[in-house]
């Protein structure tokens, strides 16, 4: 039996249809729910469906944005306007926001520039995302750059529209900023004497050593005119009212797209420090030395005072798509808990922590050994604790298998969060398809170690997306996991541990089952990082 997803996604009408496709092999059972049978598989692709349809951009726009005559409201807070309005943005969910935003404002709005990804506006009229598109008689201007996520002389002419833009208001002018996850990429302004090249090359060179997205902003924001709180202190008398779709743990405002509406909070020393951390203090560029030398012992754009003509709202997080996710599994059935939103660090030491939550569920719910039940729970906290996971909330897993145990009813557990990935080859993938495949490994591995193997008794879904449908380089949102992965990609002559090794989950993922197990959206126009879920049930005997 082969059940077909497809392999796209399209948006209409704020709703997002994930389409991948899934072999249905013997051994994988499906639920009726309300008369309709489906598979494990796919109701992982339908919570993770859940989850980006929550924030959607034009959703979060409408759930947090009114005008009414001349009064602008954001969430609990109004603005007077009266044809006074500018509009700015950045990131890869900006162009539906702008969309959504322009409706809203009507005359009120005068003029405006978006820099969005390259290609997006194509892409989303070949969909038919008609919706996610500014009208043809739009005050905005589109410019498309940064293409594969990297600064580029298209995102540089954007950043310098916006600047003098900016430069040009005064206090009788509100300038509205739309930010979202990639507005880094698409904001770039380097400061003199720092080129673009020289700053996109550090950037590249940071990235392939691991590099958090906070230390990436941290250097990035310190080179640049507009991040940093660069952009309010530039626009400063106007109003300024920054509207935010967050894309990083624990929704740091000064570290989304690097922070251009607040004050920031990291000195030049931090970033010597991370650069000393990823051993590249000494062969940086003369120019980017002359730059942090001369802002030493300061904060990049001056103090929190400075900033008292500026409002932020984050309107989208991971909190907010993982609430939905949780909603949509609760109605296929599942007992369900949110476990974190703040997964971060190595993707090979997440992984295990993935498995080993799985294990412990596996052997929480068939009741099995107590002391390895209780060795797995001592191992993942201190996984936990070494990766500095701040909300990750083992209590919910166990309140989610106490109610499966009782019910009957089979277990979700929902994450998020951004991880990273150190490079170690030259293949192809991105870190949710890496993070699919090291879980399906580490389970194969599990599996052959344990005398009692809980694994074998159940049957397990790992799912793991990005938010914004693209897996680093590849044109995969992630990739769905399962603990005979491994043994199935053996039978079809795939060595698992060589892609690993090679960084090439992309290229297995396309190999094995021919590709049926990668999630194929195309760009969302949303981002909030990361996804994961976890689907549990005994197999039926």
């Amino acid at each position: 039996m082969v059940v077909l997803f497809g392999q796209y996604l399209w948006l209409r009408t704020n709703r997002l249809f994930v389409h991948t496709k899934w072999q249905l092999r013997k051994h994988y059972w499906s639920i009726s729910i309300a008369g309709k049978e489906m598979s494990l598989p796919q109701h992982s692709v339908e919570i993770f469906q859940a989850a980006v349809n929550a924030v959607l951009p034009q959703t979060m726009i409408r759930n947090n944005v009114r005008v009414e005559g001349e009064r602008l409201t954001v969430q609990n807070q109004s603005f007077p306007v009266h044809k006074n309005v500018y509009l700015v943005g950045f990131g890869k969910a900006v162009l539906g926001m702008a969309a959504a935003a322009e409706d809203l404002l009507g005359e009120h709005m005068l003029q405006g520039v978006i820099s969005v990804p390259s290609g997006i506006q194509e892409v989303l009229r070949a969909t038919g995302k008609i919706d996610m598109l500014l009208k043809p008689q739009t005050k905005m201007q589109v410019i498309e750059g940064a293409k594969h996520n990297l600064p580029d002389e298209n995102a540089l002419t954007a950043a310098n529209r916006i600047q003098h833009l900016a430069e040009g208001l005064t206090a009788k002018d509100l300038l509205f900023v739309l930010i979202s996850g990639g507005g880094s990429a698409l904001l770039p302004a380097p400061i003199p004497p720092v080129t673009l090249q020289e700053k996109q090359s550090l950037t590249k060179q940071l990235a392939a050593k691991g590099a958090t997205i906070h230390e990436l902003n941290t250097v990035r924001k310190s080179l640049s005119l507009l991040k940093g709180g660069g952009l309010a202190k530039i626009a400063n008398p106007a109003q300024v009212v920054s509207l935010i779709m967050s894309d990083v743990i624990g929704d740091s405002l000064d570290i989304i797209a690097s922070g251009p509406t607040v004050p920031s909070s990291h000195r030049t020393e931090d970033c010597y420090k991370i650069l000393s951390k990823y051993n590249l203090e000494s062969s940086i560029p003369e120019s980017v030395k002359e730059v942090l030398s001369r802002a030493k012992g300061s904060t990049t754009h001056g103090e929190s005072q400075d900033f008292a003509h500026v409002c932020n709202f984050i309107i989208g997080s991971n909190a907010i798509a993982l609430k939905q996710a949780k909603c949509q599994s609760e109605s296929l059935g599942y007992s369900t808990s949110v476990l974190s939103t703040a997964v971060s660090g190595d993707v090979r030491n997440v992984a295990k922590l993935y498995s080993m939550l799985i294990q412990y569920a596996c052997s929480t719910l068939a009741d099995s050994n107590s002391v390895q039940q209780g060795n797995l729970k001592d191992a993942i906290l201190q996984t936990i604790a070494m990766l500095d996971i701040p909300d990750f909330q083992l209590d919910n897993c166990l309140i989610a298998l106490e109610e499966s145990r009782g019910s009957g009813r089979p277990v979700c557990l929902l994450a998020g969060g951004e991880t990273t990935v150190m490079l170690r080859g030259k293949g192809k993938g991105g870190r949710n398809q890496e993070m699919a495949l090291l879980v399906a490994l580490e389970l194969h591995k599990a599996k052959l170690t344990r005398s009692q193997d809980p694994l074998s008794e159940h049957e397990v879904i790992f799912l793991s997306g990005g938010t914004d449908g693209q897996d680093g380089p590849t044109e995969a949102a992630g990739a769905i996991a399962y603990t005979e992965l491994v043994d199935e990609a053996i039978s079809e002559g795939l060595n698992v541990e060589d892609f690993l090794s090679n960084n090439d989950s992309f290229t297995f993922f396309s190999k094995f089952n021919n590709g049926s197990n990668l999630i194929v959206t195309g760009l969302t126009c949303t981002n909030v990082m990361d996804v994961q879920a976890i689907l549990i049930r005994p197999k039926r005997r």
